[in-house]
């Protein structure tokens, strides 16, 4: 085989990177797979705007056709993002016999399966490295060299923009609006942050490390999501006070008849590795039989970071087509025959550790009447903190819990808030003290 072919749909900032590592890094990719990578015809909605990389001009198109229909070419490379038409090209695509690679994990995690279903049908590879972490190679670690494990769980600080603004709010003492603002000033948060910050883009990817670890579809609609909009600087000041940091956490569990998929802002003890992951930096912890905990750690963004991935993702499958073979590893890492469909534990059923701020007057006997409520709800009290009285119209009550039911948690938040000595809605976050 002289070549193999690509064709890329998208020629934003990754199809950028992607066109970069093909130019700087060209005679590498040769010598360690043993035939050209031969970029065959580049397509984009936009193609006069200079991305800072000299192309050829024949190369550009605005007809997808030209890629998904072309018989030459092999690999088709996606990463225009989104459910559509990025689903339709990439179904069309394996329908023609093409391998795909792409970066899209909003699609993957809802609309996975169908691609698995095509992809299996038509003999063809989908992979999708730089779907979660970036150019951290978590997927490949699941799929390949870990696969002789039985994971217990997996865990991951796993969007950038969500860990700066935490990371910033813990070094800095601000509150969350200021260092949202300052981070879509340096680029790390879009102009509508929305997915990032409301953990939808976090959500995305534990659903598809979930059903990578754990052979099962994982229906996205049932994982639990909340974002960091709530996280205020006094939580964060509190949690160090108490020996631990907040991180925006992404939760997997295997329970053997059900799994936890959850996203949610996690205490965490600061002397956890977790903890210490800082900036916009992504780590995943996976937990395996024989493995024990490892954690894979770098960055979770980027041009150049996420298009590492993208084609490591070309490699292997380059490999595999001058080897003769096929779909050696299932897209899954499980065979589909053997893939299971464990439901998602509901969060009212999770046992955890709880930190609770109540906000309440300042005067005599408050206390009392918020411990018998948490106790008629089996909820005991393993620390707290109660500043000193003072002139303050209200003041903060910090508990900690021993392990409680979200469901009881829930009811006796519900009744506590009712009483004309708590001034606002209590805030909630739940703690990781063990992470197997």
């Amino acid at each position: 085989m002289n070549s193999i072919k690509i064709g890329l749909l998208g020629f934003g900032t990754i199809g950028t990177g992607v066109i970069r590592v093909l130019q700087k890094n060209a005679d590498l990719l040769q010598q360690r797979l043993g035939t050209t990578l031969e970029l065959a015809k580049i397509i984009d909605l936009d193609i006069t705007t200079d991305r800072g990389v000299k192309v050829d001009t024949a190369l550009l198109s605005t007809d997808v056709e030209e890629i998904i229909s072309n018989p030459e070419i092999d690999i088709v490379i996606e990463l225009i993002g989104g459910y559509e038409p990025a689903k339709s090209f990439i179904l069309k695509a394996i329908a023609n016999g093409k391998h795909v690679v792409t970066a899209n994990k909003a699609l993957m995690a809802l609309h996975g399966q169908e691609i698995l279903a095509a992809a299996e049908k038509q003999g063809v590879d989908v992979m999708f490295e730089a779907a979660v972490g970036g150019g951290i190679p978590v997927i490949s670690a699941i799929k390949e060299n870990l696969c002789a494990n039985n994971f217990s769980n997996v865990l991951g600080i796993l969007n950038g923009t969500c860990n700066y603004i935490l990371t910033e709010m813990t070094e800095n003492g601000s509150d969350f609006a200021p260092v949202l603002q300052s981070a879509q000033e340096l680029g790390y948060a879009e102009a509508d942050p929305s997915f990032d910050i409301e953990g939808i883009d976090t959500a995305h990817k534990i659903a598809l490390l979930a059903a990578l670890c754990f052979g099962t579809k994982v229906d996205f609609d049932n994982v639990y999501t909340e974002g960091i909009t709530k996280v205020a600087a006094i939580d964060i000041q509190f949690a160090t006070q108490m020996g631990y940091k907040i991180k925006l956490l992404a939760i997997g569990k295997n329970l053997g008849d059900q799994i936890e998929v959850r996203v949610h802002p996690t205490m965490i003890p600061a002397s956890y590795q977790l903890a210490e992951v800082d900036g916009v930096f992504n780590a995943i912890r996976l937990s395996g039989d024989f493995l024990g905990p490892a954690l894979l750690y770098g960055s979770g963004a980027g041009m150049d970071a996420t298009a590492s991935a993208v084609m490591g993702d070309v490699m292997s499958i380059g490999r595999d087509m001058l080897a003769g073979a096929k779909r050696r590893t299932p897209i899954m890492g499980y065979c589909a025959e053997q893939i299971v469909e464990l439901p998602i534990k509901p969060m009212s059923e999770i046992v955890s550790h709880y930190y609770l701020r109540f906000t309440t007057v300042d005067k005599p006997g408050v206390l009392a009447q918020i411990s018998s409520i948490l106790g008629k709800y089996d909820i005991s009290i393993q620390s707290m903190i109660q500043p000193e009285r003072h002139e303050a119209d209200a003041v903060p009550i910090v508990i900690m819990t021993h392990d409680a039911k979200e469901a009881n948690i829930n009811q006796a938040l519900a009744e506590i808030d009712q009483l004309e000595i708590v001034q606002q809605p209590t805030r909630l976050i739940r703690v990781e003290n063990n992470l197997g």
